[in-house]
């Protein structure tokens, strides 16, 4: 068994926090590809046969395998509350501790430089497998950590119209998904291929 790190914002957090959130994916970089008619183009196969290729290419998950772990790296600040030092976390909503005068102000870590004694979850891997980014189910969308019941009331009590909602106007489980990828920045319309881990939370 192996442990690896893995990045999350404050909503993944929160979300595996409260157990709403038992599936990650991540882009497989390089992306796969594939020589057809003496031109390499993107991979347009199987995701089984993708998988075992992968895995024979030495291309395995980079988080790793079933049954190996990840710990999350979280933005974080020590604060030693007059005593020993601790982490706070910023996806609580906790505020920066106050300090005296003559010590430098406390400042937000960014997760890069969270070390591996200041993490607080620790996931365990259950599955790994591969699919192009719009070919997840709702299911997985929703164990991605989607709140589907919190964004309706949202959209009730604003009137919000999500941007990619469907004809009545509400989000969907899909048209959710593609906020949330485009909102970090992603390219739906790439359709990229990624890695879709099913997780669960285990005491570090």
């Amino acid at each position: 068994m192996k442990e690896r790190p893995i990045f999350m914002n404050g909503a993944m957090v929160r979300a595996v926090l409260d157990g709403s959130k038992t599936q990650t994916g991540r882009i497989i970089k390089p992306q796969p590809q594939m020589v057809t008619n003496k031109r390499i183009e993107p991979w347009q196969g199987d995701p089984t046969a993708l998988l075992a290729l992968l895995a024979e290419s030495g291309r395995k998950c980079p988080y790793g395998q079933p049954g190996d772990r990840i710990w999350v790296r979280e933005t974080f600040c020590m604060d030693d509350n007059g005593h020993e030092e601790c982490p706070i976390f910023r996806a609580d909503g906790a505020e920066l501790p106050q300090r005296q005068p003559t010590r430098k102000p406390a400042r937000w870590t960014p997760s890069i430089h969270m070390p591996r004694l200041a993490s607080r979850i620790l996931l365990e891997i259950v599955s790994v497998r591969v699919e192009r980014l719009q070919d997840i189910s709702d299911a997985d969308i929703v164990a991605e950590g989607i709140d589907m019941e919190a964004l309706a009331e949202s959209q009730d009590r604003y009137d919000i119209v999500c941007k990619g909602s469907d004809a009545s106007g509400r989000a969907t489980e899909r048209t959710a998904w593609r906020d949330l990828w485009e909102s970090t920045g992603g390219d739906w319309d790439a359709n990229p291929w990624c890695w879709a881990i099913t997780i669960k939370r285990v005491a570090p």
